[in-house]
């Protein structure tokens, strides 16, 4: 079969670079080495997530929540083979629909392993280890990452696990530890929280969430912490060992002390790692860096011509939207486009509860850049709708240029931060003014006034709720 594109991985990025470019009229080939498309985030990643953060929050809510709202029960008890379960169905559903979108436009799917033979020819081998050839004229690698580790331990996917294998826990941990403070590590930790587990948050830097604004962390910590969450940042982890049931951590504080943590689970969440072993990148005379990435230029093309290279595998977050976005850019750039992604302005989320979401430059960049900035900031407590709610916890944050008034950045901490970010990140890929968003009405009651509130405290400091 000949090709005029052949993606590499039906991830996020992989599958969507695959519809634009079949919308753009190539006849475009998708090669997916699992027997499911969707990759890491559909399969084993965002989507499974959050359905166990729903069904966690859900049940936290009945414990804690219902009575005060007039809701009487009985005491709820976790039914883990439901929760995951119905966790699968959920997967089920939109892996399917990934199936349905590829035959609606006409891509054609192979299952198997791909690698380069040359530049133009891909091979397919299948789980039966018969191989199938495509020709092609060019190519997208969109193969992802995988769960990374840390020298000393060794993931045995039963006590000390991965985030993967934190997906299909039959039962409730009674003590996790978990190994980074990152958006992955707390969002399992939380899951696992609410549903009865202690969790111990062992974390390298001095903050959780280290990559986004400061004040982020520090008001997420407080809030995970008085939901019986308890956290050790600065602490370096030098190993883990599993015996039986008992998982015993050791690490060294900033003191330079050695400490132990014991439970019965060890999720390591410390990042991940790109996923370009297999590929045959020697076969076309490209080779990964240490952390597996493959350096591209500003189209995201590959030092060989003709081959690209998308989300996980290159520089920048790892995150399944980006890689979206850098998909429809090569297929549009293909086909003769001039399109552009300002990697400054794509959101970052943790969906704990309540929510962290994050755009443009933290405060702490701006500090370092030297640049002169107004900070507006409004707490959710003092939002009508978070009172009906019951949703008091966090804060809006906006920064904006302390002469034009420009929006640089936009950081939430608050019940539905993830939503509610959409419109900071409008509001600066058209360079608005916090004048202009403070302008604009917001309905009543709602979350979202508190992005019009911290855009009038950063004016001149003039909440009108404050």
């Amino acid at each position: 079969m000949k090709y005029d594109l052949t993606v590499i991985g039906s991830g996020p990025g992989g599958y969507v670079a695959a519809i634009r470019a079949s919308q753009l009229g190539f006849k475009t080939a998708l090669i997916e080495k699992y027997p499911t498309l969707g990759g890491t985030c559909l399969n084993v990643g965002c989507i499974p997530s959050k359905a166990l953060l729903d069904s966690s929050e859900h049940y936290h809510n009945a414990l804690h929540n219902f009575k005060a709202h007039g809701i009487d029960i009985t005491e709820p008890k976790v039914n883990m083979g439901q929760m995951i379960a119905r966790k699968a169905d959920v997967v089920k559903q939109n892996v399917d629909g990934i199936a349905f979108l590829m035959k609606k436009n006409k891509v054609d799917v192979y299952t198997g392993v791909g690698s380069f033979v040359n530049k133009n020819t891909i091979k397919v081998t299948k789980a039966d280890g018969t191989e199938e050839t495509l020709e092609t004229a060019k190519t997208i690698i969109a193969t992802g990452s995988k769960p990374a580790s840390l020298p000393g331990i060794e993931v045995d996917k039963k006590r000390i696990i991965t985030s993967t294998e934190a997906l299909e826990l039959k039962e409730v941990p009674k003590h996790l530890i978990l190994i980074g403070g990152g958006v992955i590590g707390l969002e399992l930790g939380s899951v696992y929280s609410r549903l009865g587990a202690k969790v111990s948050c062992v974390e390298y830097a001095d903050s959780i969430i280290p990559t986004m604004d400061r004040a982020l962390g520090k008001e997420l910590q407080r809030v995970l912490k008085k939901q019986g969450m308890e956290f050790f940042t600065s602490h370096k982890v030098s190993g883990a060992i599993a015996k039986g049931k008992e998982v015993t951590v050791t690490a060294t504080d900033a003191k330079g002390k050695e400490v132990t943590f014991t439970g019965d689970y060890c999720l390591v969440a410390v990042g991940r790692r790109a996923y370009t072993e297999g590929l045959g990148l020697e076969n076309i005379g490209l080779k990964a860096d240490e952390r597996g990435r493959i350096a591209v230029n500003d189209h995201l093309e590959t030092s060989v011509e003709g081959v690209f290279a998308i989300g996980d595998v290159v520089r920048g977050a790892m995150l399944a939207h980006k890689a979206e976005e850098e998909g429809v850019l090569v297929a549009e750039y293909m086909a003769g486009q001039k399109p552009h992604i300002d990697y400054k302005l794509i959101p970052g989320v943790v969906y704990t509860w309540p929510e962290v979401a994050s755009v443009g430059y933290t405060e702490e960049e701006l500090k370092t850049d030297g640049r002169k900035y107004k900070v507006g900031s409004f707490p959710v407590r003092a939002l009508g709708r978070a009172r009906a709610a019951g949703d008091i916890d966090g804060f809006f944050k906006v920064l904006a240029d302390a002469e034009t008034d420009e929006i640089l950045g936009v950081h939430i901490i608050g019940p539905r931060a993830a939503d509610i970010i959409a419109e900071g990140v409008i509001a600066m890929e058209f360079r608005a003014s916090a004048e202009d968003i403070a302008r604009a009405s917001h309905a009543h009651p709602t979350f979202t006034e508190g992005m019009k509130e911290a855009c009038l405290a950063a004016i001149d400091n003039r909440p009108l709720h404050m």
